[in-house]
């Protein structure tokens, strides 16, 4: 399948992967740098998925990606559709079957959710109140704090940034805390170790704290310990895991958000050049909700094009010997209008919007300019 990304995720699992291999192989050095992504196919020879369906899958931070059909999952048309990286997407449902699947809450009981302004948090946190629960977020600042309450519904806020995580979390949580859902590890969930009622359930989601730096001397004290003492359980997941129920849980949360007892906040940033410092500002805590990046429709400056224009002719006729004209012309439109063509390497290429390096095809491009399209005519005329 051949890809167009329009959306890319940013998580921070992202920085995990770069360590070594978790749920997944390790991204090496000189490789594209992996990441979920909704994206348009542009062809396809598989019969479940058509040219123009809507797609999520691994498509990795690139403007196209030729990605197998059976690691795709074909997603419905709705706007707007960075719901579909966000509430409809990973973060909604992990947020859904970590809360509800492994932690489990009853009505009535404390539910305490680090990084709780982040995607998955900040969903967490809604599901709860959904679920008659006092919830407690934990947050790095004041102004997040403060939208957590204000905002999102939470019963209580701590801004573990003050250096009081500890006494603040015992005041927001007097009766104790039944349910953690940890996106953090480190100091944050040795506090709520601590806190924990007993038969008290722990939904390990993440550890950002542990992502970078020298790890703790000691890691979080009480474990095992607490575990035992307390009869806790603690339990790690990864949402893969839930897939055979995705159904029911989209089910639930568009009903929740049609309702207005969820609300949805996404942070989008435009431009695959920006994906890196994106990355690192979510990293740092800069985002409130999902953060993603939009990479279709976005201007980028004129690349460098790899490949002579007779070597690029070459291949184009050794690809398809029926002709190219037919092949460019079936190729998609983006919303503006543009046209993908081949350029040659000192074709002078002005506002590409798209680009990419096709295997045994050439460097494909899009303009939107008057210009670009004369170009891509008669390179057509041209080659056949």
């Amino acid at each position: 399948m051949l890809l167009r990304s329009r959306y890319i995720s940013l998580d921070a699992a992202n920085r995990a992967w770069m360590h070594g291999a978790t749920y997944r192989a390790a991204v090496e050095a000189n490789t594209v740098m992996a990441g979920g992504g909704i994206a348009e196919v542009v062809s396809s020879k598989s019969p479940d998925l058509k040219q123009g369906d809507i797609v999520f899958g691994d498509t990795g931070w690139q403007d196209f990606a030729a990605v197998p059909a059976k690691h795709l999952s074909k997603m419905p048309k709705l706007e707007p559709m960075t719901h579909l990286l966000s509430v409809y997407g990973i973060a909604g449902l992990t947020a859904y079957f970590g809360l509800l699947h492994v932690g489990k809450p009853k009505a009535g009981e404390t539910v305490v959710v680090s990084a709780a302004a982040g995607s998955v948090g900040s969903i967490v946190g809604q599901i709860a109140k959904i679920k008659r629960c006092h919830v407690v977020g934990i947050a790095g600042g004041k102004d997040k704090c403060s939208w957590l309450t204000s905002e999102l519904g939470f019963d209580a806020a701590v801004d573990y940034k003050d250096g009081a995580t500890f006494k603040a979390l015992r005041s927001a949580a007097p009766k104790g805390i039944d349910v953690y859902f940890d996106n953090v590890g480190g100091d944050i969930l040795e506090a709520c170790l601590a806190q924990m009622n007993n038969r008290g359930r722990i939904a390990c989601c993440g550890a950002i704290s542990q992502y970078d730096g020298v790890p703790s001397a000691h890691g979080p004290r009480g474990v095992p310990g607490l575990i035992v003492v307390k009869r806790l359980i603690m339990q790690g997941f990864i949402v893969m895991d839930y897939m055979n129920e995705r159904d029911q849980a989209l089910r639930d949360l568009q009903s929740w958000v049609a309702s207005g007892k969820l609300k949805v906040q996404e942070d989008v940033i435009d431009g695959l050049e920006n994906t890196p410092k994106a990355l690192i500002g979510l990293l740092a805590g800069e985002n409130r909700g999902k953060r993603m990046v939009r990479v279709c429709d976005v201007a980028s400056p004129s690349p460098r094009f790899a490949g002579e224009g007779t070597q690029v002719a070459s291949l184009l006729h050794r690809t398809y010997p029926d002709g190219v004209r037919s092949r460019l012309n079936n190729l998609p439109r983006c919303d503006r209008g543009c046209r993908l063509f081949v350029v040659a390497k000192r074709c002078r290429v002005e506002n590409v919007v798209h680009r990419i390096k096709l295997p045994g095809i050439g460097i494909v491009a899009a303009q939107h300019d008057l210009a670009g399209a004369n170009l891509g005519r008669q390179m057509a005329d041209r080659l056949g």
